[in-house]
């Protein structure tokens, strides 16, 4: 089987969670002030120009290097990233489309919960995420990071088969990002935690993986990091 000719790898802009919930955990909160689905979470003004910078990027790319495959996460804010981007950078860019897949971790009875509210209805949780660690920590109803890299391992599975030689720009979330590199590179989860630790996934960043047109030995061939959590295109922050 091929690969994609180009994996482009997009974080969503700047969204209201982004902002909540970092400011409620800090003061001890329980009320986040944001509610509904974490799917249906929208961008903040600075996440729209976050988008708007990708389509600038994406319009300097040259002609050959363009996406032609676009697919999204179905939450608001990557949708909305990849509108936005897409108005933004005047081109006639392929109609995107979205898979399930791509989502943001699931987070079953914890979603859209601050830490001090997790503390107060689940006490026995902070308990178990220490216990587990982060990348083997399954909240209740919710995923681990084993579980997303299965349902990446799947998609990609898919994307190389359906779009092999094609350029394709994904446009997801941070726990999206992390697996991919995951699945693409054979990482396991101590080499994961150390990509971690060098900071995290950027809003609004681009992580590209290049097909380098060799051969494995089944015939296959490979994708190959070309670039992490790039943000240069992006303007300095308000």
């Amino acid at each position: 089987m091929g690969v994609v000719a180009e994996l482009i790898l997009i974080r969503h802009g700047e969204s209201a969670s982004n902002v909540a919930f970092p400011l409620a955990n800090e003061r001890g909160l329980v009320d986040s002030g944001l509610s509904g689905r974490d799917a249906d979470v929208e961008l903040t003004e600075w996440g729209a120009e976050q988008a708007a910078a990708v389509g600038r990027w994406l319009a300097a790319l040259p002609p050959e290097h363009r996406p032609e495959v676009v697919i999204t996460s179905p939450y608001r804010r990557a949708r909305e990233t990849w509108r936005i981007a897409a108005a933004a950078s005047g081109l006639e860019l392929p109609a995107p489309a979205t898979d399930e897949r791509l989502v943001d971790r699931l987070l079953g009875d914890l979603e859209m919960l601050t830490e001090a509210a997790i503390r107060q209805r689940f006490p026995a949780e902070p308990e178990r995420y220490r216990r587990a660690g982060e990348y083997l920590y399954r909240p209740p109803g919710g995923e681990s990071f084993g579980d997303i890299a299965k349902r990446l391992s799947s998609f990609l599975d898919d994307l190389n088969r359906e779009h092999a030689g094609e350029r394709v720009a994904v446009v997801a979330h941070d726990s999206v990002v992390l697996n991919a590199r995951a699945v693409i590179e054979g990482l396991d989860w101590p080499a994961l935690a150390a990509v971690a630790a060098t900071g995290r996934v950027l809003n609004a960043s681009i992580t590209r993986f290049d097909g380098d047109g060799s051969a494995g030995r089944d015939g296959s061939g490979r994708l190959v990091l070309a670039s992490y959590n790039a943000v240069d295109h992006l303007p300095p922050a308000p």
